[in-house]
């Protein structure tokens, strides 16, 4: 397999307001665009269910998270102005985690730790 050792995902769920879903589309394209550049992403999607949006994305640890929120910070909360934030998760190994406890805790994420796989 070709992700690191020190994957963290972002697990954001968002959703569309009545109307939004143009602007939407416009912003989940500059999203991409923006992501595109940035070295320690392993991985960046969106996937979509009527009203319902999912980020599949995972960095290469945390600072790889830090360095895309800061990134992208402007075009979320744009996002955040055309659908509700849901849901959010991190999920990665502890040393990870704990890492963005601190500077992410205000954003009442769910944090999952890896206990184990291939």
């Amino acid at each position: 397999m070709g992700l690191p050792a020190n994957l963290v995902t972002i697990h954001p769920y968002f959703k569309t307001h009545a109307g939004k879903e143009q602007q939407v589309q416009g912003l989940l394209e500059k999203f991409v665009s923006q992501t595109q550049g940035e070295p320690l992403c392993a991985f960046y999607e969106f996937t979509v269910l009527d009203d319902a949006i999912f980020c599949r994305e995972g960095y290469a640890g945390a600072a790889g998270v830090m360095q895309h929120l800061e990134n992208v910070g402007e075009i979320l909360d744009e996002m955040l102005t055309v659908s509700d934030l849901t849901r959010l998760e991190f999920h990665g190994p502890a040393a990870e985690i704990d890492q963005l406890r601190e500077p992410l805790g205000h954003l009442n994420p769910a944090w999952f730790v890896v206990s184990g796989g291939i």
